[in-house]
């Protein structure tokens, strides 16, 4: 009988009904900037290196993130949509109550972060650097991470559909309550570290595979 896993869903974010429009620079991101109700589209925030930032209740929309450094920062209750965060380097940011859709993540660095109550949808995250983060009641929904590193995180109620993780590292890291549902595992790193994990789907398969190797075991058609 398959093992029944609770999974705690990610809470909504918590938006305004009305949010009034970014006029810039009053509304960039500077060290211990403030923004709150604020809709930002089609804005430029790249280049930027900012320090205890605090964005709540916003709404992102084509907005573009690249190569910006921010440290000890708090994005809360906020939506980020279409939004590009290439080679971003944000560390110590913690991200609570946010959806993230169709936006661009290669390369970006999050170590380490947080990660509560958030769900990425349609997102590329390939080659993500996630080192050390801690996720709690996060989805990744039909995301490509090939390539993403999540060694040494913490996951506690996560879960991965339909998502292309070919390559990516998963060593020392430890699962609560995680589920992998028709999602490429192929050639992933650490898979002795899935333990208590739940995979479904074709994914399943590859996994056993490398469990296998990674402890010795030889497998004879």
């Amino acid at each position: 009988m398959p093992r029944h896993v609770h999974l705690k869903a990610p809470g909504a974010p918590r938006s305004l009904p009305v949010l009034r429009p970014a006029v810039m620079p009053g509304d960039d991101w500077e060290d211990d900037a403030t923004v709150k109700g604020v809709h930002y589209e089609g804005t430029v925030i790249a280049g930027r290196s900012a320090e205890a930032v605090e964005a709540e209740r916003c709404r992102f929309e084509n907005t573009r993130f690249t190569g910006t450094e921010l440290r000890r920062s708090v994005l809360s209750d906020s939506y980020f949509e279409t939004c590009d965060f290439a080679q971003v380097r944000a560390r110590d940011v913690s991200l609570i109550r946010c959806a993230v859709t169709s936006s661009r993540l290669t390369g970006s660095s999050w170590a380490p972060g947080t990660f509560r109550d958030v769900r990425f949808e349609a997102c590329r995250s390939d080659l993500a650097l996630f080192r050390h983060s801690k996720f709690n009641a996060v989805v990744f929904a039909d995301c490509n991470m090939q390539g993403a590193d999540f060694q040494s995180a913490e996951l506690n109620s996560v879960r991965f559909v339909n998502c292309g993780l070919r390559g990516a590292q998963f060593s020392h890291a430890v699962m609560q309550n995680v589920r992998f549902e028709n999602c490429d595992l192929g050639e992933v790193n650490g898979a002795k570290s899935f333990k208590g994990a739940t995979v479904q789907g074709p994914g399943s398969m590859d996994l056993a595979l490398l469990i296998a190797h990674e402890t010795g075991v030889t497998i004879e058609a």
